[in-house]
């Protein structure tokens, strides 16, 4: 990505920022390239945003908030469920205007939008969703009820892997709260974050409740620094989230983020083989490995185990169909762009030089008519250790890491001792070793027989250790309660004449 003056482009498009329910041209001298990974070229421009344009969007969310807030909930959520269905009638254009900037295959865009009306369709649900607690008679005509109100101005900073689910999971549960959103979406893939915006708008969101603003680090700064702003949801790498949360919580914001992962799956010599493999091969490589529940380490526990498994696991990796992502034969497609390609190919690298076998090498993949895209073959390790750095690190590449372990303790040891935890599964037939497994893992979501653990839209998305900081997960009841505040009631309506009695202890209610 490069950050460079403005200059003539041609017919190249321009990716406009969205502020009070209309497009807006980028204004300033900084922008950025957004690239299609399948033919490796400049696709559009994305114009950067200074903070004083943050400023605008933030006074014109500010100044919407209050009305929209004050509507009932039901009235919030019947413009929730038009949302929904004006996404699900463009979902095919929408899907693919993701692939072209992320790489994915257009199916894969589709399940990445699914995943994100699926919390939409959660908070239309959003009058019961905010009810409170009541407790009659605490005291002498005393009662107390609880209310959940809205923050105000939210944020969220979005990666470049999900660029619909991730902003759908953020800015739903927040608007559907009563808050207004800013969004600030990746720069390499911004532009399905501006049609949504545009979609919101024609489902009834008033306008200024939903602003997209575009930037680098400039313009994350000024999130984490801008008073009216409240609270920012973040996900990215680790490194970055745990700055942003930091330097937000210091702003006093409240902060939710989310960073990497090396999630492991566990085969245990009973697992259905066939069954796990074509698990493991689509967690491994689907999305070309870019996405924070991917499984790139999959750990077979005894030596027959994993001997049955690299040669299955051999097998099926030679059916897979590298190619663009508008091939619908494909299974998956280019990475994002070249530097992240580049990043890749060295852990590629450093697997070989810090002694790991590499069974196959994905390097040097040309697609035929796409020579420049971002391609790379599926990768696999074998032999893969714990102190090396290629398994410590996360990859997020489809390259995928064999760790061999003797015992189901052994086994549980690696992703509880790794310095992330978001996600762990287990192939298994047996309900013995599953719950051991579950009880014991250090990860914050677990799979049994399930290769990538995503939580339906009704719990919530959250890992543990370095794969999250804060102590509220991503959508469900946990999204409900980041984007709100609770107020508590103490009231007494007596219903007799009572004799004043001035006190000066704390009040009780015996």
């Amino acid at each position: 990505m490069t950050n460079q003056p403005n200059a003539p482009q041609g017919d190249l498009r321009q990716v406009p920022h969205y502020l009070s329910g209309s497009t807006v041209a980028a204004h300033g001298g900084r922008a950025s390239d957004v690239f299609n990974p399948s033919f490796g070229v400049v696709q559009a421009r994305l114009g950067l945003a200074e903070p004083d344009l943050l400023d605008l969007a933030v006074a014109q969310a500010k100044a919407a908030q209050p009305t929209w807030a004050a509507l009932n909930p039901q009235r919030r959520a019947r413009v929730m469920f038009e949302f929904k269905r004006l996404i699900e009638a463009e979902i095919q254009s929408l899907a693919e205007l993701l692939s072209a900037e992320h790489g994915k295959v257009v199916a894969d865009s589709k399940g990445d939008i699914q995943r994100g009306l699926d919390v939409i369709e959660f908070v239309c649900g959003i009058p019961h969703l905010l009810k409170g607690e009541h407790s009659e008679a605490v005291g002498p005509d005393i009662d107390v009820f609880s209310l959940r109100q809205p923050l105000g101005v939210v944020a969220g900073i979005t990666p470049f892997n999900f660029p619909a689910m991730i902003p759908l999971w953020m800015l739903a549960p927040a608007i559907a709260c009563g808050n207004a959103f800013i969004l600030k979406p990746s720069e390499r893939t911004p532009s399905v974050s501006v049609r949504l915006a545009e979609l919101a708008t024609q489902a009834g969101l008033p306008n200024g409740i939903l602003q997209v603003v575009h930037g680098d680090k400039v313009i994350v700064d000024a999130i984490l620094d801008h008073a009216d702003i409240k609270a920012v949801s973040f996900v990215g790498s680790s490194d970055i989230a745990q700055y942003v949360y930091q330097r937000g919580a210091a702003a006093g914001k409240r902060m939710q983020c989310m960073g990497g992962a090396k999630n492991h799956g566990i085969v245990m010599p009973d697992a259905d083989l066939d069954q796990a493999v074509a698990d493991i091969i689509g967690a491994a490589y689907g999305s070309a490995g870019e996405r924070c529940m991917a499984l790139p380490v999959v750990v077979p526990v005894g030596q027959q185990t994993a001997e049955r498994l690299r040669e299955a696991l051999l097998t099926a990796i030679a059916k897979l169909r590298v190619g663009v992502s508008h091939d619908p034969d494909a299974d998956y497609g280019p990475v994002v762009g070249a530097a992240h390609k580049a990043r890749i190919e060295d852990y590629i690298r450093m697997g070989v030089e810090e002694g790991a076998e590499l069974v196959l090498d994905g390097r040097g993949f040309s697609l035929q008519g796409h020579e420049d895209g971002y391609f790379l073959a599926p990768t696999l390790f074998d032999h893969v250790t714990p102190r090396m750095r290629s398994y410590q690190e996360e990859i997020f590449g489809p390259v995928l890491q064999i760790v061999r372990a003797n015992t189901l303790e052994e086994a549980i040891a690696l992703p509880s001792e790794h310095q992330y935890g978001n996600g762990a599964a287990i192939f298994t037939r047996s309900g013995t070793a599953a719950r051991e497994f579950t009880a014991k893992v250090q990860a914050g979501m677990v799979g049994i027989n399930v290769p990538i653990p995503v939580p339906v839209s009704y719990h919530s998305f959250g890992g543990w250790k370095r794969s999250a900081f804060g102590d509220l997960n991503q959508y469900g009841t946990d999204s409900i309660r980041f984007f709100t505040k609770t107020k508590t009631v103490t009231q007494r309506w007596s219903t007799h004449d009572s004799v004043i009695d001035q006190s000066f202890v704390i009040p009780t209610m015996r």
